[in-house]
């Protein structure tokens, strides 16, 4: 305004100035909008039409779908639909660059990737402004919380991709990466799968959601800045069926986040195959408010996790459990909170609440909660903008946990709540779901805090807090919340694998024979299930024989009723996951021991079963792997991750629970011992397929069990062919995860059987270490303890 234009002071209306003491009794907030100049001047740069990221360059825009701004439906860029072709040339640029990318060594790697750290600062307003954008978000969570994380991660990899060689001398790379992402986090779900795989030596193709690709186009771009190798990261775009050309593709490991639906769909897929498979998938995870915690820090807490990106968030605390005695009154400063969320244009920094992704996302919300009768739903009032993919905050009260909005994944700012009486109760709740991702509880009682974390079906677990992510710190969950870790040391093995691998173990056929017993006396050994010796549900039993003819025994038929019978022994005896490893070591050392008394009988037994006079090995090979299980017991712990904030995070290591496992034909005990002592040392309970030549060794020696003190239902041990065990043991829904060292035949048909309940699977043909073994048998709990006031 030049001199000339100034008004007098007479001239101003000072009617309509509110003054400070208006201003403090209202708090009302001012638009605080920001700029989408420097981002949309960045579309038009690039011609507002995007092809493929393919081997350092971007291809030429060939038709396919528009990128909307969800907020306004305006179109922002459009973008092309891959084809068979341009995946395939992706794979093809990828697995040419992997051995060029991985021989560069770890230091040489980690500065490419600190070079995208550092321009992923240098334009992190842009990335933040094209988010919100493309995805409908708040601009205060694109600009604080994603981009500042998707920055972490490339600087926190850069430097395990220096430590490699030091750190984890004995893996190496998996080749190439497929990876596929969602909508919800566009930029820092990237960041989260494309800095561990780099740092390791891996290449890979990327298809980002249909929905939000801007960013990942333009992270391309500064990959081209950063000079990265082409074919080190290739980017395509497109719908679903991009990503299962890429499923489907040659490639080494596939990395998915998205819906349960889909991921059971990627594990079915990929059974017959070889390939690595990580699991980021669903949630309905509880947040839990004890009647001694803080609630108005609770409902801050709350706030955040279920309308923090407008409740599009795998990990989103969308169940709300509250104690009986402070319920009403949480009900009623959690309303009242609700009815001052501010919803509206998400490049407003004022604003709390933002659009819905999509027109299908938001009427996917609208109808289930309109499908609704029950309890009592409280919507945020004020006025909602008058387009635009909008959906008001929602709470709904009363229901039970059984009701369908309590147990599905809505992926809406929709929050369930019901009550609690008790601790155990709470846990109870919470637990009682198919997912397993994350958890929050408030309370003030660390005592209480810290048992009902241990005791909680989740990955994550946040106390006091929510919604604290880091790349020090692995996230993942477990049953169909997935399987894998992404972030910290835990999430480094799932893009790397062995230096050297074993011996592979051969398939032996049994002997044959015509001969009877050679002391006449006919023997038939039963199954191991709950304790006790047990005669199989079908009744039948095959022959045993020696290599000259002779008829050993007769071993037990095991049939799906007898799958069902163990897993329930397994079950009943889930005390043996909160014993001590003081006390799991003792009982591994006791079973050792009993061994080494009878360990020229063993001999003796394996020379004549099979037919070899060099079994002495082999029992001195088992007793070591028990001792050594027992060794491990108590020491085979988790860590403290250095996270940023004031407060640490706790990597527990957890039993994975109740295992099934089928143990390799050569080798007939020490291949069971090799599974069973680990397994058990970590707390679990194990459903062993004995060796199926020689199942007179596993039959031997649960005599040593039924000696050495180990409850009933730890260790149950089936006979007779791993086909007639493998699909229903993969199918169980009761039984958390499936090893197979058998016939490889198998591994399609455990790996598709899997896929009903999503447990994890390890299918090897060499003998297993205990490190590896110990490694199978647990998961990863991440327990994040804020402290201080």
């Amino acid at each position: 305004m030049s001199p000339a234009t100034i008004l007098p002071l007479t001239a101003i209306r000072w009617d309509n100035i509110m003054t400070v003491k208006e201003i403090f009794q209202t708090m009302d907030y001012g638009p605080a909008p920001e700029s989408a100049a420097e981002a949309l001047t960045w579309l038009v740069d690039q011609g507002g039409r995007f092809g493929h990221f393919i081997d350092g360059s971007f291809t030429r825009h060939t038709g396919g779908f528009d990128s909307r701004n969800p907020a306004t439906g305006e179109v922002l860029a459009s973008l092309t639909q891959a084809s068979q072709q341009d995946v395939d040339s992706a794979v093809s640029a990828a697995r040419k660059a992997q051995p060029k990318w991985e021989k560069l060594g770890g230091p040489g790697r980690a500065r490419y990737l600190y070079a995208l750290a550092r321009l992923l600062q240098k334009h992190s307003r842009l990335f933040a402004v094209l988010e919100t954008l493309d995805n409908g978000k708040p601009i205060r969570e694109s600009r604080d919380i994603d981009i500042p994380l998707a920055q972490r991660h490339f600087y926190y990899h850069a430097g395990m991709a220096q430590l490699m060689q030091d750190a984890l001398p004995d893996r190496v790379a998996l080749g190439v990466c497929g990876q596929i992402i969602p909508w919800n986090f566009p930029l820092l779900m990237l960041a989260w799968k494309i800095a561990p795989a780099l740092a390791m030596g891996n290449t890979v193709v990327l298809k980002p959601a249909e929905y939000t690709s801007l960013t990942a186009l333009l992270f391309a771009d500064i990959c081209r800045q950063a000079g990265l190798p082409a074919g080190v990261v290739n980017i395509v775009t497109g719908d679903g069926a991009v990503g299962e050309m890429i499923v489907n593709a040659p490639v080494d490991k596939i990395a998915f986040t998205g819906s349960t639906a889909v991921g059971r769909r990627i594990r079915e897929a990929t059974a017959g195959t070889d390939k690595e498979l990580t699991l980021e998938l669903g949630g309905k995870s509880p947040y839990i408010v004890f009647d001694d915690a803080d609630l108005d820090s609770a409902i801050e807490g709350l706030v955040d996790a279920i309308w923090f990106n407008q409740g599009q968030v795998c990990c989103a605390g969308s169940r709300l459990l509250v104690h009986e005695p402070v319920a009403e009154r949480f009900y009623a400063k959690l309303r009242a909170r609700m009815d001052k969320l501010r919803i509206g244009n998400p490049l407003d920094k004022s604003i709390d609440v933002g659009a819905i992704v999509d027109p299908a996302q938001l009427e996917t919300i609208t109808d289930m909660v309109a499908a609704n009768s029950d309890g009592d739903m409280h919507q945020t009032a004020g006025d909602m903008p008058a387009q635009g993919c909008f959906y008001p905050p929602t709470l709904i009260t009363g229901l039970d946990t059984a009701h369908p909005l309590m147990q599905e994944e809505i992926f809406g700012p929709v929050l369930v709540a019901t009550t609690f009486r008790t601790p155990a109760e709470a846990v109870e709740l919470a637990n009682n779901t198919r997912y397993g991702l994350a958890a929050t509880l408030w309370t003030e009682n660390i005592n209480l805090a810290l048992d009902v974390a241990s005791k909680l079906a989740a990955g994550v677990v946040w106390t006091n807090a929510t919604n604290l992510f880091d790349a020090a710190a692995g996230f993942g969950g477990v049953r169909e919340s997935g399987f894998g870790r992404e972030g910290g040391w835990e999430g480094l093995s799932a893009y790397t694998k062995p230096r050297t691998t074993g011996k592979t173990l051969p398939q032996i056929a049994p002997f044959e024979g015509d001969k009877g017993p050679s002391d006449g006396i006919d023997r038939t050994a039963k199954l191991y299930i709950g304790g006790k010796q047990t005669r199989p549900d079908g009744g039948y039993s095959a022959p045993v024989y020696a290599r000259n003819g002779t008829l050993l025994g007769h071993a037990s038929q095991s049939n799906r009723k007898d799958v069902r019978n163990a897993v329930e022994a397994a079950q009943a005896a889930k005390g043996w996951a909160r014993s001590t490893g003081h006390l799991r070591a003792q009982i591994l050392y006791y079973i050792g021991e009993n061994l080494y008394a009878r360990a020229d009988e063993f001999e003796a037994r394996l020379n004549t079963l099979q037919g070899g006079r060099t079994s002495a090995q082999e029992v001195k090979d088992s007793i070591d792997a028990l001792f050594t299980a027992a060794a491990w017991a108590d020491k085979y712990d988790g860590q403290a991750h250095g996270v940023p904030i004031r407060g640490v995070a706790l990597a527990m290591k957890e039993p994975t629970g109740v295992i099934a496992a089928l143990c390799p034909d050569a080798h007939p005990l020490l291949g069971l011992v090799s599974l069973m002592a680990p397994a058990i040392a970590m707390g679990n309970r194990i459903i062993l397929g004995a060796s199926q030549p020689f199942p007179l060794a596993a039959t031997d020696f649960y005599q040593i069990l039924d000696t050495s003190d180990v409850p009933a239902g730890v260790v149950n041990i089936l006979t007779g062919p791993h086909d007639a065990l493998a699909d229903t043991m993969a199918r169980h829904m009761d039984i958390d995860a499936v090893w197979s060292f058998s016939d490889p035949a198998l591994s399609e048909t455990i790996r598709k059987g899997s896929a009903s309940n999503l447990k994890r699977t390890w299918i090897d043909t060499s003998l297993p270490t205990i490190r590896d073994t110990l490694t199978a048998a647990t998961e990863v709990k991440n327990i994040w303890i804020p402290y201080g006031e």
